[in-house]
């Protein structure tokens, strides 16, 4: 199949209206809460910022004391996507993708603002290359954002958009040479992906990939995306296919990823039939080797896909049903340590539902406890918890801004 080629394009902004309540203006076109419970901007010290969101609104909370610094209203239920400049965050809303500053690393109030990246289902947010991509499942449409814009720009940046061909939930990724990856697909499934050069012209294609869904970009630009039977690796303008130990259906749909790292880490399901979201094995892909392992996780070690990330030493991490964070060597696929954060949980009935995440800047992991209206900070070098914060609300989604 043939998506059309980059045109440059300028897309319009949205207006709030009812989705959003907007309080006082702020210059450059945002907007700012009617109070802010941590203090804003004369309090809040440079640094981290985390982004926490909630049935109906988004907290920002100081990244080290963890104290609310801004309350914003929202629909109910929003996706939160790091912007991938450590400073902004993309909110998932009807209308399309909205950005949230948090305002890391300054002393500024964080403001919601009212740019709007218009977009007919939105999904999922890519960060690569100084690129941020965005991807509409109602379309197939890709925007991509100079993440640099996002700051520099006062109001909504230019862009380039790639039309897409047929609907389907998707995503795209584009490389440092302009190489543009996405996902094929239309209303009855998706199968593989193909890859453009920066010119529009067909690179590399593959059809065998069904229910692709996923992706993550490894060391040399290995960019990896999740099959219902394995995994294709794309590098170089190759596409190779890895296959699941377990035919037909080894399902592999999130990729965590280190861009320092040759090795993917993947969760992994064999059972088409397992009722809830709940995952005891991980699929171990190396790159370079143009492998696929999956290792099953010791008893009591469960997770959902908000619950991986990578983190230092490239080491993969996962917050447990146990309430532990397990410590994950992708290279030997051992546990290598385990340090207690939360009270035991189960998962949730609906993917939707707020249950524990973890989120990543640095050193640093962000974990969410709903079921105690808590977030914590912790230490990934240590497993020392540095800080832990009590809400009023539940928190949902979680979105780190380094700062």
């Amino acid at each position: 199949m043939r998506t059309s080629p980059l045109r440059r394009a300028m897309i319009g902004a949205a207006a709030l209206g009812a989705v959003v309540t907007l309080a006082s203006c702020a210059a450059g076109g945002s907007t700012t809460p009617a109070s802010t419970p941590g203090g804003g901007g004369s309090d809040a010290q440079p640094g981290p910022r985390v982004a926490v969101a909630y049935e109906g609104g988004i907290l920002v909370l100081d990244g080290e004391t963890l104290d609310t610094l801004a309350d914003f209203d929202s629909e109910p239920f929003t996706r939160l996507n790091a912007a991938g400049d450590d400073r902004h965050v993309m909110i998932t809303m009807s209308e399309g993708f909205q950005v949230l500053d948090t305002a890391a690393g300054s002393t500024d109030d964080p403001a919601l603002t009212d740019t709007i990246f218009e977009a007919d289902t939105p999904g999922h947010v890519v960060r690569h290359a100084g690129k941020t991509v965005l991807y509409a499942d109602g379309t197939s449409d890709t925007t991509i954002v100079d993440t640099a814009d996002l700051s520099s720009t006062d109001g909504l940046p230019e862009v380039e958009t790639v039309e897409g061909v047929e609907a389907h939930h998707g995503v795209s990724v584009v490389l440092e040479d302009g190489t543009f990856l996405t996902t094929v697909g239309n209303a009855d499934g998706r199968n593989g992906i193909v890859a453009k050069d920066a010119d529009g012209t067909e690179i590399a294609s593959s059809d065998q990939c069904p229910g692709v869904h996923g992706e993550g970009t490894a060391k040399d630009e290995a960019v990896v995306f999740g099959c219902e039977n394995g995994a294709l690796i794309y590098h170089d303008g190759e596409i190779t296919k890895v296959n699941a130990p377990d035919q037909p259906y080894g399902r592999m749909g999130n990729a965590y990823v280190s861009e320092t790292s040759p090795l993917v880490v993947g969760d992994y399901k064999n059972d088409i039939d397992a009722e809830g979201y709940l995952l005891s094995a991980v699929t171990l892909i190396d790159t370079e080797a143009k492998t696929l392992e999956v290792v099953d996780l010791p008893e009591g070690v469960e997770y959902t896909f908000r619950d991986i990330v990578r983190g230092p030493d490239d080491l993969a991490y996962i917050l447990s049903t146990d309430g532990s964070i397990h410590v994950l060597d992708p290279a030997s696929g051992e546990i290598t340590d385990s340090f207690p954060v939360v009270d035991a949980w189960e998962g949730p009935a609906e993917w939707q539902d707020a249950h524990p995440a973890i989120v990543v800047a640095g050193d640093i992991a962000y974990v969410t406890e709903p079921a105690a209206n808590s977030v914590h900070a912790v230490d990934l070098t240590t497993g020392e918890v540095l800080a832990s914060t009590e809400l009023d609300v539940t928190p949902n989604e979680i979105a780190p801004a380094a700062g």
